[in-house]
């Protein structure tokens, strides 16, 4: 079974492969801004003055909600969020989203928890797919020179 799911991630991420052209040649920030489906999520990271850490040498791993992830939430919450006077909710979000350490969906195991930047823990569940807390990794392994991007349907918020 879990040699089905890494089968399925990894013909999802060749058919993602040419939205992300170059490899791993660039940082975490460049690959988000290069595919052009994460223009919310580097709206976000601008905002709340991470982009010189996610462009640092790492490695981190990113599970990367796109733009139609943000869009779900509720009308209003991401504008609500971009207000300098949130920036520490944006940071706390944005940080649950980010492992320290490079982990490819190879190192995933089914129900294991893993640490983030923010300071909570997020669960990798494989029963259904591969699911980080209530949301669907739609793209795996997409590397980058300072970590890995797993690309993500929905934002996960941590308990606040």
């Amino acid at each position: 079974m879990l040699r089905t799911k890494v089968l399925a991630l990894t013909a999802a991420l060749a058919l993602a492969a040419p939205a992300f052209a170059g490899g791993h040649s660039k940082d975490i920030v460049d690959t988000a801004v290069g595919a052009g489906t994460f223009g919310t999520l580097v709206a976000a990271v601008e905002a709340a003055g991470l982009v010189e850490t996610l462009k640092g040498e790492g490695p981190f791993t990113v599970f990367a909600p796109t733009d139609e992830a943000f869009a779900a939430l509720p009308a209003g919450t991401v504008e609500n969020l971009l207000k300098p006077e949130n920036k520490d909710q944006l940071i706390a979000i944005l940080t649950y989203h980010v492992v320290a350490g490079k982990v490819m969906s190879t190192d995933l195991t089914d129900d294991m928890k893993a640490a983030t930047v923010q300071g909570g823990e997020i669960t990798i569940d494989l029963d259904n797919g591969v699911m980080v807390n209530d949301a669907t990794v739609t793209a795996a392994d997409i590397e980058a020179s300072n970590g890995v991007i797993h690309v993500i349907d929905k934002v996960i918020l941590p308990a606040m």
